[in-house]
């Protein structure tokens, strides 16, 4: 194979061998235009780029037929309770305070007190049924079990890593060790954006701890593709934006006389690297930086939003306005075109301890965010061809940790999805009759990302990208696609 000389001919070539792009090379865009144009002639030649480098949603430019155009990750930092939330087992209930029947992980020796096998430790929630599909639902979700036959649950979900750091990388890189892209950062290389102002990829105030950047990065892809992120997860919303997206010190047209500047330069590298691909990254990441400053800050500006959908999101109460705000903002970032927004809890959900208060806080405020999140795409017609995910790291134990706490479960948890390509009031998978280990239809992060990826349109074993030598993808050599859930 030979050396692909630009971006686009590596995406045509290493990547997924469907590419038939006609946009306009990096290297043929830089050696026509020349050095030293003017910041008139560079606005236009701007214009005429962003226009090439529309990659618009079609089945031409995917794999096969996709369901969905658009995700919207949800992501429950911390390890929320499947056995307190959506996964009911009356045998803790009926058992609680015994000694468990079979011997748990074995990094829960302390927990399981001197060899022994733990003592159940009963949810402090009452189940019900609800909906027309009868899904369980525990009182912590009075808000998002109104729209429980919108949802498909998997409740056989298992993990690798113990630890955060471990289980936390894997459910956003496809690795519990390794530096390796982030999903989001696949779907962008994959998709591309479907608004050429906007990047195809936004973090929401994105995880700090447990690998930062790491959850959001492109690692080995080429930079554009790692997530644009809004504040962090531990920064109130009120101060959350996006890092020198704007200049008051130099006048929109300096800055275009820089931006011109600084394109010479990174002609003049890329074509003495031969046309690598990372510099061609870095070079349209500066391009749609600029880009976003025209369009960017109004789109983060929620003060225009009607009182009514702003008290739908929760923004009218203190507890859930924050999360509200984050799960507003994906709404509009999605309807303006961008592939997949992340959207993070601060990480609160580890409730070694004072299970009952730390949960039930934390709930209470993403509980209503969440349910006025699906009521919202639901009324703009939205659901049509938005997947939501709602997922955390790992689950927790049924046994107690101390005397009101739960410890780290990757062998059995709980997420669900809503929306584009799945089944709705579905419930896929079971653990065993204590909530510890997935037992039937067993699902792994890999296939996880697999079904992701293939309702998007993508075949998770051909979107490869070459790197040290080998085809890298985001599933590794593992992960089967989900097909029971798909609609």
């Amino acid at each position: 194979m030979s050396t692909p000389s630009s971006y686009a001919d590596l995406r045509q070539t290493a990547a997924c061998h469907r590419f038939a792009s006609n946009r306009v090379s990096r290297r043929t865009w830089l050696a026509t235009t020349g050095g030293g144009f003017g910041a008139l002639a560079f606005q236009a030649l701007a214009n005429d780029l962003a226009t090439a480098a529309t990659h618009p949603y079609s089945i031409a430019s995917t794999h096969h037929a996709p369901r969905a155009r658009r995700i919207i990750f949800l992501f429950m930092h911390g390890g929320v309770s499947q056995v307190d939330s959506f996964d009911y087992k009356p045998r803790i209930q009926s058992e609680a305070g015994r000694p468990l029947p079979f011997k748990g992980l074995d990094h829960l020796d302390a927990t399981q007190k001197n060899g022994g096998n733990g003592i159940i430790f009963p949810s402090p929630w009452q189940f019900r049924q609800a909906g027309q599909s009868g899904n369980w639902v525990s009182d912590l979700w009075p808000e998002v079990s109104r729209h429980i036959d919108d949802l498909c649950f998997i409740k056989s979900m298992h993990t690798k890593g113990v630890s955060h750091g471990q289980a936390v990388s894997m459910l956003h890189t496809g690795t519990d060790s390794l530096v390796r892209p982030s999903m989001g950062a696949w779907i962008s290389y994959g998709l591309g954006s479907e608004n050429a102002d906007l990047p195809a990829f936004v973090s929401v105030a994105p995880p700090r701890g447990h690998g930062g950047p790491r959850n959001y990065g492109p690692a080995f892809l080429p930079a554009q593709h790692q997530a644009t992120a809004i504040g962090h997860s531990g920064q109130s919303m009120r101060d959350a934006t996006i890092r020198h997206l704007e200049n008051d010190a130099e006048s929109p047209r300096l800055q275009l006389r820089q931006i011109a500047l600084l394109q010479q330069m990174n002609r003049a590298h890329l074509d003495r690297s031969g046309g690598d691909p990372r510099i061609e990254g870095v070079i349209e990441s500066y391009e749609m930086a600029h880009r976003m400053q025209a369009v960017a800050p109004a789109l983060l500006d929620i003060a225009g939003e009607p009182d009514h959908i702003r008290n739908l999101y929760g923004l009218d109460r203190k507890e859930t306005a924050d999360f509200g705000h984050r799960c507003l903002l994906a709404r509009r970032l999605c309807e303006s075109g961008v592939r997949f927004v992340q959207v993070s809890t601060p990480y609160v959900w580890d409730q070694h301890g004072n299970l009952e208060s730390g949960h039930a806080k934390n709930a209470l405020a993403v509980d209503r965010p969440i349910a006025g999140l699906l009521s919202d795409l639901k009324q703009r017609g939205l659901m049509d061809d938005t997947l939501v995910v709602w997922a955390t790291e790992f689950g927790r134990t049924p046994i107690a940790q101390g005397s009101n706490g739960r410890d780290h479960n990757p062998a059995g948890f709980t997420i669900w999805l809503a929306g584009a390509g799945v089944k709705a009031g579905y419930s896929h998978g079971e653990t065993d009759d204590y909530g510890y280990y997935a037992v039937k239809d067993k699902v792994h992060t890999h296939d996880l990302h697999a079904t992701l990826l293939h309702l998007l349109g993508l075949d998770h074993e051909r979107l490869t990208y070459r790197h040290a030598g080998r085809d890298f993808r985001l599933t590794d050599v593992y992960g089967e696609v989900v097909h029971p859930i798909l609609s």
